[in-house]
């Protein structure tokens, strides 16, 4: 009985190594197709502090959209690997926690300046 759950275990484990290196075949696939895309610019000395804050938003927002891609593939039972879904969901969510903290202390300055006397 032991041989056979051991050969039934690395039959998993050599679906799974096949699931994940078609992923990783998927993704680089993905990559090279969005290659020709125009990168936008986040830093330098022309944009202004608005620009900056945009990009940065638009950054969160994208890796919010990604990340409930990957959530709804794996729902549908596509071949996603759930540590992938996983790691997506946690980096939307310290983006968010992160642009979340700093408009807390762009608010807080802004109220400090406005408090204080002329």
């Amino acid at each position: 009985m032991s041989i056979n759950s051991i050969s039934g275990a690395d039959r998993v484990m050599a679906i799974r190594a096949q699931i994940l290196e078609r992923n990783a075949a998927l993704q680089k696939a993905s990559q090279v197709g969005n290659a020709g895309a125009t990168p936008t610019q986040t830093s330098g000395a022309g944009n202004s502090f608005g620009a900056t804050m945009e990009a940065a938003l638009k950054s969160v927002n994208d890796s919010q959209n990604a990340a409930n891609k990957a959530s709804e593939a794996y729902e549908r039972g596509e071949t996603v690997d759930v540590a992938q879904v996983m790691l997506a969901r946690q980096k939307a969510s310290l983006a968010f926690e992160a642009t979340l903290q700093a408009r807390n202390k762009l608010l807080s300055a802004y109220k400090d300046i406005m408090s204080m006397p002329v």
